[in-house]
């Protein structure tokens, strides 16, 4: 089975957001649209912006604020990609001789005003994953609108263990350095969860989207759906360059002692 991609009229569109943007029951096991093409792309980036118009909260932190984040963002993106440029090209090495298919692997995804950006790690699924995901949907294991299935029969030999060890997730150092994406903000979302989003649930993307924040902090795969957005909104309310490298040193530790990771 493949995955479902549209391409919708903007009317039609509408109606499928505003279907979708109810309370919706924990655990979803079927996604309305799992595969959306560049026409459905803008239409939900366009709407994310306009909800966030009339957002509850607003995102803490001045102009030094943001200069000295970006700053940082580059630095430190800029010296991680450099010491760890030969153990990424040992996985990535090891993950195509598993199976000879491409060791990255790139997601659209959204970020800060619903902007729509490519981001990137290693594969740690077969080639064809994205195919699959309609045949795994029903296995989620999170109680929220986030997939999660620690039996994912798409993960491959190599993908389990560098999953357990964020591994994974290095290449979006790069999306960092090029600016899509910050070391320390909320998870940037799949298109096929914003579609599923409430306006409330929306405001995590008032700021852009990182590598790391309090949910990876405190509790990660094991922290339900709805205590995750409102850590992400928390961040997003208190926000200072102090409570960003608190989170990265926490960050750190979670990663060395594996904690809530898939």
């Amino acid at each position: 089975m493949g995955s479902t991609k549209i391409n919708l009229t903007e009317e039609q569109f509408t109606e499928v957001t505003l279907s979708a943007l109810k309370e919706h029951p924990e655990g979803i096991t079927e996604y309305p649209i799992l595969d959306f093409d560049d026409r459905a792309l803008g239409l939900l980036s366009a709407g994310v912006a306009e909800t966030l118009r009339y957002s509850e909260i607003k995102p803490r932190g001045g102009l030094a604020y943001r200069f000295l984040k970006r700053l940082f963002d580059i630095v430190g993106s800029a010296l991680l990609l450099i010491l760890l440029a030969i153990p990424m090209g040992i996985v990535a090495l090891v993950i195509y001789l598993d199976d000879k298919g491409s060791p990255i692997f790139s997601q659209a995804r959204l970020t800060k005003d619903g902007k729509v950006f490519y981001m990137h790690k290693f594969r740690s699924m077969c080639v064809d994953a994205e195919q699959k995901f309609a045949e795994v949907q029903k296995e989620n294991e999170t109680d929220g609108l986030a997939f999660k299935s620690e039996n994912d029969p798409r993960i491959t030999r190599i993908g389990h263990f560098i999953r357990r060890t964020s591994i994974d997730e290095l290449p979006q150092l790069w999306d960092v350095f090029c600016g899509h994406m910050s070391i320390i903000g909320p998870r940037p979302p799949l298109p096929r969860e914003v579609v599923l989003y409430t306006p409330h649930q929306m405001q995590r993307l008032q700021v852009k989207g990182g590598l790391s924040c309090i949910c990876q902090v405190e509790g990660r795969s094991d922290m339900g759906f709805e205590k995750w957005v409102e850590s992400d909104l928390e961040y997003i309310q208190t926000r200072s360059a102090g409570l960003d490298l608190k989170l990265m040193f926490k960050t750190i530790g979670v990663v060395i002692m594996k904690k809530g990771a898939r």
